[in-house]
């Protein structure tokens, strides 16, 4: 009885809540209060496919759904990224008929890092893949290894690990373990023999905490890495990227499944194998699934063609208190090569929770705006002025860098000024903010 009151009212709520914007984890969380155990006593598909890791969750998800879908398969995920043990209820509950039996052939299930552990308390995921283990949200997260710590809790022991060779603390889950699938990115043309960047949290070994040694870098710690006290090292992968063309905008896996690039980055890359390697665990054809991941162009508002006023523009959304994020789209900056300027925004640091933290910004490397073809940084919103001090710091030209405490002034000095291309790099907690200000294509 209890089961299915809570199905009753999660699907009331959710009903209620999507006409005010509410119902992604509030009818989970009432559901839970009816009957705690509510994800045990459901009847969940054959597959579940999980998704966790600091970032590329929410992007590698719906990339996995779109191909899946388009594959004839049926798809219950959380389509919001409403994605601790409360949104997942929602989801979960919301594709259940009333004798809590889910109508789908995958369960596909973003989990946010520190709380899947309440979440896979009840199921075990068939394949479980966690993306990287980043420096993020220091408020919440503390130190990458103590979100280790929090996301071993949460594995049990049937479930098939699909790892990130690349990063050797997500590598870590695999060690000693043998129902293991890995993923990485061959040396490729963006490789660096040295490593660059404002920190390194992978200078020592995970398993020993030795020095550990690189043959080259991707990016931050990503890359080829060996311990040579423990033996520690970046696996063979199972799934591969071995070729990579950002000139022409392409991707080469297994070295016979071309992929076109709508958002040429390294990063990107990462978020594309994962989903390739769960599609194709999931069933699909590879050469189906290559064909599908072409030129896609996320609808998660990740990344946003715009203009403003003569200003042809692209969005990049960041997450504060993450300064890989940063480092990704300043990166894709300084390499685009074309005349264009920079706006930076800064004004509520979290929708989730309150913080005055800015520690965060002196982890990113800013020297990588100290370009010629940048013209102008804007730094705006109410830390426009710690912004501001973190670039006195760096290689950018400070004649370069305007500081507007106003959003909308900013865009409004951009809109009746030059037309140079524009980057807008910020996070969801600000997003709208910018939005109100342009025209999206």
């Amino acid at each position: 009885m209890k089961k299915l009151i809570a199905i009753l009212i999660c699907k009331l709520v959710r009903f209620i809540g999507s006409f005010v914007g509410k119902g992604s984890s509030l009818p989970g969380r009432y559901a839970l209060k009816i009957c705690p155990d509510i994800l045990k006593k459901v009847t969940l598909p054959e597959k579940i496919i999980a998704v966790t890791g600091s970032n590329g969750k929410t992007s590698t998800v719906e990339m996995i759904a779109s191909v899946l879908k388009s594959s004839g398969l049926k798809v219950a995920y959380n389509v919001e990224g409403s994605n601790q043990i409360e949104g997942v209820t929602t989801m979960v509950l919301d594709n259940c008929t009333l004798s809590g039996k889910v109508k789908a052939d995958v369960l596909l299930i973003e989990s946010d890092e520190r709380y899947a552990k309440y979440t896979f308390k009840w199921f075990s995921p068939t394949y479980y893949i966690i993306t990287n283990l980043y420096r993020d949200q220091l408020t919440r997260n503390g130190h990458p290894m103590w979100v280790f710590d929090a996301i071993k809790e949460s594995i049990p022991a049937d479930t098939t690990l699909v790892l990130n060779a690349d990063d050797p603390f997500v590598s870590l889950f695999g060690k000693d373990r043998d129902n293991v699938i890995w993923f990485g990115v061959d040396k490729c043309s963006v490789d660096t023999e040295i490593f660059e960047g404002v920190y390194n949290d992978a200078l020592y070994c995970p398993a020993c905490q030795k020095p550990m040694k690189y043959e080259y870098y991707h990016f931050n710690h990503i890359g080829k890495y060996i311990c040579e006290n423990c033996g520690f090292k970046r696996n063979d992968t199972q799934y591969s990227v071995t070729n990579v063309d950002l000139e022409n905008d392409s991707i080469t896996i297994d070295g016979k499944y071309n992929i076109k690039l709508a958002f040429k980055s390294i990063y990107n890359i990462y978020n594309i194998l994962a989903a390739f390697t769960a599609c194709s665990l999931a069933g699909v054809e590879k050469e189906k699934i290559a064909a599908l991941m072409c030129n896609y162009i996320l609808k998660n508002g990740r990344f946003i063609r715009f203009t403003l006023g003569k200003h042809q523009g692209t969005f990049l959304v960041s997450k504060h208190e993450n300064s890989i994020s940063y480092d990704m789209s300043f990166k894709y900056i300084s390499e685009s090569g074309k005349m264009c300027s920079v706006i930076i925004i800064v004004d509520a640091i979290s929708r989730k929770y309150f913080t005055t933290e800015t520690s965060w910004l002196w982890d990113i490397n800013f020297d990588l705006l100290g370009c010629t073809h940048i013209k102008n940084i804007y730094l705006c919103g109410k830390y426009c002025n710690d912004l501001a001090l973190r670039a006195e710091f760096s290689t950018i030209d400070k004649s370069k860098i305007k500081v507007y405490e106003s959003i909308d002034d900013a865009c409004r000095h951009i809109r009746h000024n030059d037309y140079e291309d524009l980057y807008a790099v910020t996070c969801f907690s600000d997003k709208a903010k910018f939005l109100s200000n342009i025209e999206i294509k």
